[in-house]
Formats: structure tokens, sequence, C-alpha cells
């Protein structure tokens, strides 16, 4: 921020999804799941002036802005709904390098990191702005499970990956309601929801096998897309290495 007012720099670290099983669903139609997550230190950086008003967006990068679906804005904005969550009023300006629709939980990380500015540690609330919020909200490395809103932290494992972004997202919405129409197949690479994201977005497959044939590993999708990765570092063109944190 340029305005001369002093403001709070929050970092908010992607997640990525190592592992993700659908093992049922509610009846109010959110998927139940059992999944990995782990922080990366791929992050957005925030500045946040409490007591202003707006949500403002920057892209670190003109790759991140092509890649990205587009973000709500208004009272949709997830950023928004955190801060009314907390009853809090803030300027916020979020520097965007988690593309939207990677499956790296960017709009989820963004609002956690404002819910631990503002002292908010209540996962099951956190949950209710986005399956992903309750484990942004903790970090680190942990098994997942109901809505998102089940964490059980799991000890800290260094470990790199090198993740392929498309220039386009995925909805999770349209992707679990794809694994609804498919009867719920399950997923032969340990995430059960590649094969309706394929369904929704079949350019997908190009950047799969584009990511395989650089590393000779079989990749997997990072949630419900559009990241492809695998483990471990092959540094190249169009690909990120990125390791956890704790």
């Amino acid at each position: 921020m340029d305005d001369g007012t002093d403001a709070v720099t929050l970092i908010a670290p992607a997640k990525l999804t190592v592992s993700l099983r659908v093992i049922g669903v509610r009846e109010d139609g959110y998927h139940l799941i059992d999944a990995e997550m782990v922080s990366l230190d791929l992050a957005d950086t925030i500045e946040l002036i409490e007591g202003g008003a707006g949500v403002e967006l920057r892209f670190a990068d003109a790759a991140t802005e092509a890649g990205s679906l587009a973000i709500e804005d208004g009272e949709d904005n997830l950023v928004v709904k955190a801060l009314r969550l907390v009853g809090r009023r803030a300027r916020v300006v979020i520097t965007k390098r988690i593309p939207a629709g990677a499956g790296l939980g960017g709009g989820s990380a963004d609002a956690a990191a404002v819910l631990r500015w503002a002292g908010f540690d209540d996962p099951q609330a956190a949950a209710g702005l986005g399956a992903d919020v309750a484990f942004c909200l903790r970090n680190g490395r942990a098994r997942v499970g109901g809505i998102g809103e089940q964490l059980l932290a799991l000890p800290y494992e260094r470990r790199q990956y090198t993740l392929l972004t498309p220039p386009f997202g995925c909805s999770t919405v349209a992707v679990y309601r794809m694994w609804d129409r498919l009867g719920g197949p399950l997923g032969d690479n340990g995430n059960d929801l590649e094969p309706a994201a394929l369904a929704v977005e079949p350019r997908l497959a190009a950047w799969r096998d584009e990511l395989a044939g650089a590393t000779g590993l079989r990749p997997r999708l990072a949630g419900s897309g559009s990241t492809w990765f695998v483990e471990g570092a092959y540094p190249g063109a169009g690909r990120q290495v990125v390791t956890t944190t704790p």
C-alpha cells in the first residue's frame, strides 16, 4: 500500500492435497473426505489496514493472472467473509502468487491469514467459509476429514514437489458435481477427484502428460485441479519447485 498508512503484512501459504479420498456425502450435499494436506512455501502476500474497507487484488506475474479463475468479489469474496466472521473491518490488498482455481487453496489461504490476524482459531467455523480454510488456518501437515473441519496434525516432513499449473482453472463445485454424476469413482492414483476433473476439463490430460514426460513420473492432480504435481525437484519451463513448510 502506498497511501502512507501503516499496514500489517500477512503471509498466506498455499496448501497441497497430497492424497484425497471421498468417503461419503452428507444429506446436505457436502462431501466427506479423508485427505493429507501440507503447506508450501508458495504464498500470497496480504497487506491489511484495520478500519478501512475494500479488497484489492494484484497479481505477482502475468502467468498467475492468466491461470486464475475469476475471483469472487464483493460480499462473496472469502476475505470479506472472514472479516465478517470475526466482526472486523479492514482494507485489504492481496498480491496473488497462488493461482485461483488451481487446487492450491489460494482463496482459503487468504481468508485463513485474516482469521489468524484476528486471533480466530475455530476450525469448524472456518470450514463454514470453505472446505480448505480450516487446514489453512493451522497450516503444517495434517490428515483432514469431515468436510475439511476435522484436523489431525501430523509430524512435519520436509518434501519437495514440482507443480505444473495450466493456464486455466477448475471449478471445485463443478468437479464434485461431476464426481456425483459419474457414480463416485475411485481414483487409481491417490485422488478420487481426478476422473471427475478430467471429465469436466479434458484439457488437463495434455498437461498431465507434459509433466509425466518431463519427469518420468506419474503426476497426481492437486485436489480438484487444475495443478498437477510430482514429488521431487524437476525444474524447467512452466514448472515450479516448492517445499513443504511447518
